[in-house]
Formats: structure tokens, sequence, C-alpha cells
């Protein structure tokens, strides 16, 4: 059983070519089966699809039966550039609506007889009722569209006005952190100047001591070896004087022999 959910409207004013007027084409889509209501604006006709006549449709085409459905409703939808429309006469009132359409390269053709309407003017009254429920659904839409528009507007300059706040705020919390950071940093630039030249003078003063302890240490060596040379010469001068006393002993022992002997 079809549910309302399921069904869905169309409206097509057709222009049909060598056609005085255009035709007005309503049509009501189920799952399996559909409905058209025609009419010039003086005359109107019915086709109503059944289940069984749409089965046969789409097994003589080697189509499923929603495929079928959603074929005919987008030919019958929106007027197809490339498609040719016909509504000709069938006889006893009758009309025959066609269109074509390509399928793998080939030309293809649809055609649905339609009968008279038992009552032309309900139908035609029913489409033009349709287009107004269906006109006012539409300014509605555009109507909320436009409110939608205007508000999303609102929001984009709010946005863009917030943006450039944030933009600026941004531009002067990067100077003065910058600002900061160079005061910090030639600080500390200053500070190891500083350090590195007190660094420097402490090197220079501390070479200074060792200078003078490498020079008393050379003189100390050379006065310790004149001493060295001082007491050498003072042995050879003291054993010069032995030697020469002893000399002098002997030559005075010799002497008080010959005294004795004579």
């Amino acid at each position: 059983m079809e549910t309302t959910t399921r069904t869905r409207h169309t409206c097509l004013k057709l222009e049909i070519p060598n056609s005085p007027a255009p035709i007005f084409v309503k049509g009501t889509w189920f799952n399996s089966h559909f409905d058209l209501s025609i009419s010039d604006g003086l005359n109107a006709w019915l086709c109503n699809a059944t289940e069984e006549e749409v089965s046969d449709r789409a097994a003589q085409w080697d189509q499923p039966i929603s495929e079928y459905i959603n074929l005919a409703e987008r030919y019958l939808g929106f007027q197809m550039p490339g498609s040719i429309y016909t509504f000709t006469d069938a006889g006893d009132a009758y009309k025959r609506l066609s269109w074509t359409f390509e399928k793998e390269g080939t030309k293809l053709e649809w055609r649905w007889k339609c009968r008279p309407a038992p009552n032309s003017k309900e139908i035609t009254a029913g489409l033009l009722d349709f287009l107004m429920d269906e006109n006012i659904k539409l300014s509605d839409e555009v109507v909320r569209k436009d409110q939608s528009y205007k508000r999303l507007k609102v929001e984009a300059e709010k946005c863009l006005v917030q943006s450039e706040r944030f933009s600026n705020e941004k531009v002067e919390f990067e100077s003065a952190i910058y600002s900061k950071f160079i005061g910090v940093l030639n600080s500390k630039k200053a500070k190891l100047r500083e350090l590195r030249e007190q660094l420097s003078n402490k090197k220079s003063v501390g070479n200074l001591p060792e200078e003078e302890e490498e020079s008393t240490d050379k003189t100390d060596s050379f006065e310790e070896g004149s001493d060295d040379e001082k007491s050498d010469k003072d042995k050879e001068a003291v054993k010069d004087v032995a030697s020469s006393s002893k000399v002098a002993l002997a030559s005075g022992a010799r002497g008080r022999k010959r005294i004795t002997h004579k």
C-alpha cells in the first residue's frame, strides 16, 4: 500500500512545438504508478498509469519499475533540452503525450494515452490551486532564505569586525612582547659583557704573581750557583794553606836536625 510520504508532485509548463499555447502537466508520483492531469486552460485530460501498465512498460524496456518511474518523473517534472515533446490527437477527444530520450546512443520514445477529463474546470482549478500553493511555499522559502541571508550577513560583519580587532590586538601584543624581549636580551648581553670583562681582568691579575715567582726562582738559582763557586774556591784556598803549612813544618824540622849535627 502506498504511503503519503512517498508521494511526490510536479507541475510542468510544457512548450509544444507548432502549438499555439503551452500545456500544464501535473504529475503525482508513487512507487509503482503515477497520475497525470493535463490542461491547456480550456480543456483537460487525465492519465492514470496503473501498477500493471507501468510494470508491463518497464518490462518492455528491460527496466525496473522504480527506474521507469524516476525517468518519467524526470522528463515530466522538467522540460529536458534535446527531448522532443508532442501532444497529439488520438481520436474520440483523446490525446497522446509523448517525449523522447536517449539511452546508450539510441533515441527512444515513450507515449501515454490521455482521456478527456469529465470536468475540465475542476482539473484546471486544481492545477491553479496547486500552482498557487507551490508559489506560496516558494515565496515563504524565499523570505526564509532572505532572512537567513541577512542574519548571516550581520554575523559575517560582526565576525569581520571581531577578526580585525583580534588582528590589531595580536599586532599590539607582539609589539609589546618583542620590545620586552629586546630589553631583556640587551640586558643579558650587557651582563655577559661585564662578566667577560671581569673574567679577563681576573686572568690578567693572576698572571702577574706567576711571572714574579718565575723571575725570583731564576735569581735564586743564579745566586745559589755563585755560593757554590765561592765555597769551592774557599775549599781550594784552605787546601793551599794546609799544604803550605805542611811544607813549612817539614822545612823547619830539617833545619833543626842540621843544627844538632853541628
